[in-house]
């Protein structure tokens, strides 16, 4: 029987953040994390960004989150 709890430990959760242009990214973090960062950077001041972490890369990114048109589970996750 396969040990399946070193590959649940090694997955990261991951979200893919989809914008009105059709740009597509997939950043770290559950679906509902994300969420509530991007909700937050809607509700903050004036132009505040939600600042996210590509799953791929590890490069931090700004999403402008009124851009954001969807969001669903990564592959990763």
């Amino acid at each position: 029987m396969p040990d399946t709890a070193d590959s649940d430990e090694d997955s990261v959760a991951t979200a893919v953040i989809v914008m009105v242009t059709g740009e597509r990214y997939e950043v770290q973090g559950s679906p509902q994390d994300v969420e509530a960062a991007v909700v937050a950077a809607s509700r903050g001041s004036i132009l505040q960004l939600a600042w996210m972490t590509e799953a791929d890369s590890g490069r931090s990114i700004a999403i402008n989150p009124l851009h954001v048109v969807a969001l669903e589970p990564g592959m990763s996750g």
